[in-house]
């Protein structure tokens, strides 16, 4: 996707590297552990013509550094991130429409649940969580953890990748999920790999979620949990079920699987349109 306008925001403890393309209403997408800005390549083009659309690697990921690349992970670290993007890039009185998957979805979580004044409409995909002992997301990474702490990252990545579905056939047509091409693409994605089995994943296992704060927060934003249509049984989807259960939020299919907004970005961002109206 061309004619971003790219550019950096000094938080606390990091550098924030983001991309601006489009115009209108401002759409902040928030990728997933391990991820970048660039999982959503292939969607922002279906996007851009109705919307600011703002991608961003989170912090210690991919462009975005850390001054302490052993500082202990918090979620809400990564909310106030997204809080103060936010604050840099929207009107004070105009909320953003925020979607988030992932584990950006529960940044996206802990962001309404914080600031709701900054959010119109959260649209959290298949969040994973501990809700449910017997799909138990969570516990799902930790288990791929120790397969990267005993076999190593490569086996690591084919578990998490296969779980996810990163490399199904289910997708539309001439879409290819987007992979890193360059030498210097491939190098960030392994850090950002490492970066998740040893800093992101603990964050999500500590992590608890304020049902109370995201239900007052749903008296000024539109909270709604997403999941895939064909990833239906996986943990992140039921986990998506049973937060909106606990809030009294909607919950509503998207097309395709944990990333479908990388393998079928034409639906999934015309169900996008439809949910934020």
């Amino acid at each position: 996707m061309n004619n971003a306008e790219v550019k950096t925001l000094r938080v606390p403890g990091a550098n924030l590297y983001y991309e601006v393309y489009g115009s209108g209403p401002l759409l902040l997408l928030i990728h997933g552990g391990g991820g970048g800005a660039y999982v959503f390549n292939q969607i922002i083009g279906h996007l851009a013509n109705r919307y600011s659309v703002v991608t961003y690697d989170r912090r210690g990921l991919s462009r975005s550094t850390l001054d302490d690349p052993e500082e202990e992970q918090l979620v809400e670290r990564h909310s106030d991130d997204a809080h103060l993007l936010l604050k840099e890039l929207s009107n004070e009185y105009e909320p953003a429409y925020v979607f988030g998957s992932s584990g950006g979805a529960i940044v996206g979580l802990d962001l309404a649940a914080r600031y709701p004044e900054q959010v119109k409409t959260l649209i959290a995909h298949e969040p994973p969580s501990h809700l449910l002992p017997e799909a138990d997301a969570i516990q799902e990474m930790g288990a791929i953890r120790e397969i990267y702490l005993r076999e190593g990252l490569a086996a690591a990545f084919q578990k998490l990748a296969a779980q996810s579905g990163f490399f199904s056939d289910d997708r539309e047509p001439g879409i290819e999920f987007p992979s890193p091409t360059t030498p210097e693409e491939r190098e960030r994605a392994v850090k950002n790999l490492v970066f998740l089995f040893e800093h992101e994943f603990a964050m999500y296992d500590r992590y608890q979620f304020d049902f109370a704060a995201l239900k007052n927060a749903m008296t000024q934003t539109q909270i709604v949990l997403a999941g895939g249509r064909t990833s239906r049984e996986i943990a992140e989807s039921r986990s998506a079920v049973a937060i909106a259960d606990q809030i009294g939020a909607a919950f509503v299919e998207f097309p395709g699987n944990h990333v479908g907004y990388g393998t079928h970005p034409r639906a999934f961002a015309g169900q996008l349109y439809e949910v934020l109206g």
